[in-house]
């Protein structure tokens, strides 16, 4: 048999294959009329991948993770998710008997642990999720040792999952509640919001899920445009590793505000920001939307006594921004600051004071003329004085079809809604404690213009932390929010923020049908 019939009886094959598998996949004829395109649908993800920074290189550091996933319809079956230590160049090995530490102290019911230095010898999970969703599951950890972790979640377990990484630090540096909600890889960051000032430590964390090595160069921005950064091109991060970089090292340059862009050249890593203050203590920076010409920055915490607008156009385009708060009773301009001016490619600062006057507010970027891409960042302080604290609200993306937020308490948890455009009704339900109780759901409306404060109503039965999802009734109204944490030490108000994007628990899938002409190509 000569090579020419060989290939014509392989075509053969190839085509009845494809031939057959149309065939059998071809849709149904009579589920839409013809010319009629059909919706793309939205199913469950299948599998999620979340990355937590190094918690703190603090001895007094008290760390919890708080893994969530929402119940979500057409869900697979079965499944879990994980958190493992990072590990320099070697994936973390899983534990021949897939059980967790011994003798530890479980949290949840589930493989929660106290031991997370330890794991990271052994390669043992620190945190396991497997009984089922819609309950949260916690973790514990004390200490400077401990790694960053890296997530994995499958199944019933993959649409929506959360983890919330919050560590309260007794003194020092930093001293305070610092909060970051476990973020995915990606390639790109942007940090509006960081410093080099000295009283400032700033670390980067970079951490690579993948099994190669990621490639990143580090840019930063200051109120003259960028700075010369001697290490900051062609940074490598190990396969399954992560890699905390100090910004005071990239650049000989003390600037009190600058942006931080994170720009990955091969792979993708997990990004954010420890903002450490020698005397206003610190909290972790997350990454701003991505650059537009209108942005919202949701729930400036009611009390806060200063609030700092950093802003940055990534372009050689100046943009200029009318700047709103959208209060309880609707926007409102901030006098003496009803715009700002933003170069291109430099760091703009805004002091709005105590712009909020006691009341629960979101500041709204919007252009004032031609609509120029930027990001922006607030820096906010609580209390006076020795007893000051900050956190950071980044400008948020939108919450989308739903919102989840994980690690909440019963008395230290504020969930601010801000509806910009339109009115908006949102359903908002309380999951069961992680140490039990049982879910309730309440629907709230936003009015046009406003941010309100929602007052949880939490079932008496739920003990242990909860966890929120937001999930608004129209699609075509935005909505942003943001979930506050506070837990006073002493007379400091330590707090954190973090917002509450879409959870990313569903995916569009495109409808198709078999075109058997490509093989006629």
């Amino acid at each position: 048999m000569n090579r020419t019939t060989l290939s014509l009886i392989a075509g053969a094959t190839a085509l009845a294959a494809v031939t057959g598998f149309a065939v059998l996949t071809a849709p149904d004829p009579t589920a839409a009329d013809d010319g009629v395109a059909t919706a793309a649908a939205r199913l469950p993800v299948e599998r999620s991948s979340l990355l937590c920074p190094t918690p703190s290189s603090s001895d007094l550091a008290e760390t919890t993770y708080t893994s969530f996933t929402p119940v979500t319809k057409g869900a697979e079956s079965g499944g879990s998710a994980e958190l493992r230590p990072a590990a320099a160049g070697r994936p973390a090995e899983k534990d021949p008997e897939g059980g967790g530490k011994d003798g530890e102290e479980e949290t949840g019911e589930e493989g929660g642990g106290e031991e997370t230095a330890a794991s990271a010898k052994t390669g043992k999970p620190v945190l396991e999720h497997k009984k089922e969703p819609g309950k949260p599951v916690t973790a514990e950890t004390s200490g400077g040792e401990e790694p960053a972790l890296l997530g994995t979640a499958e199944g019933r377990f993959a649409p929506g999952w959360t983890v919330q990484q919050t560590t309260e630090v007794a003194a020092g540096a930093g001293r305070g509640l610092q909060g970051v909600t476990c973020t995915a890889p990606d390639t790109e960051f942007w940090f509006p919001g960081a410093s080099t000032a000295a009283g400032r430590t700033d670390y980067v964390h970079l951490t690579n899920p993948d099994g190669s090595a990621a490639v990143v160069d580090i840019e930063v921005y200051g109120k003259d445009g960028a700075l010369k950064t001697e290490v900051g091109e062609g940074i490598t991060v190990k396969p399954h590793s992560s890699e905390p970089v100090l910004l005071s090292t990239l650049t000989d340059e003390e600037q009190t505000d600058v942006t931080v862009h994170v720009v990955v050249r091969s792979g993708r890593v997990g990004a954010a920001v420890q903002a450490l203050d020698d005397s206003l203590g610190g909290d972790w920076l997350a990454a701003s939307a991505d650059p537009a010409g209108s942005l919202v920055l949701p729930g400036i915490p009611e009390d806060a006594t200063a609030v700092r607008l950093v802003v940055l156009t990534p372009g050689n385009v100046d943009a200029d921004l009318k700047v709103q708060l959208a209060s309880p009773s609707g926007l409102i301009t901030p006098a003496g600051n009803e715009t700002v001016h933003v170069k291109g490619g430099m760091t703009t600062a805004v002091d709005l004071g105590d712009v909020t006057r006691g009341e629960a507010g979101s500041l709204v970027l919007t252009p004032t003329d031609r609509s120029v891409p930027v990001v922006a960042a607030v820096r906010v302080l609580r209390g006076k004085g020795d007893d000051q604290e900050s956190a950071f609200v980044p400008a948020a993306r939108e919450v989308g079809l739903r919102a989840t937020s994980a690690g909440n308490t019963a008395k230290g948890s504020v969930l601010a809604v801000t509806a910009p455009e339109e009115a908006a009704k949102v359903k908002v339900t309380v999951s069961a404690g992680s140490e039990g109780g049982t879910p309730a759901t309440e629907t709230y409306t936003i009015k046009a213009g406003t941010t309100q404060n929602i007052e949880i109503s939490v079932p008496d039965d739920v003990e242990g932390t909860y966890a929120l999802t937001v999930e608004p009734e129209s699609d075509d109204t935005p909505v942003y929010a943001s979930r506050t944490l506070t837990a006073p030490d002493d007379g400091v108000p330590a707090f954190t923020v973090q917002t509450l994007p879409d959870d990313r628990g569903m995916v569009a899938v495109p409808h198709t049908e078999e075109d058997l002409s490509v093989l006629q190509k």
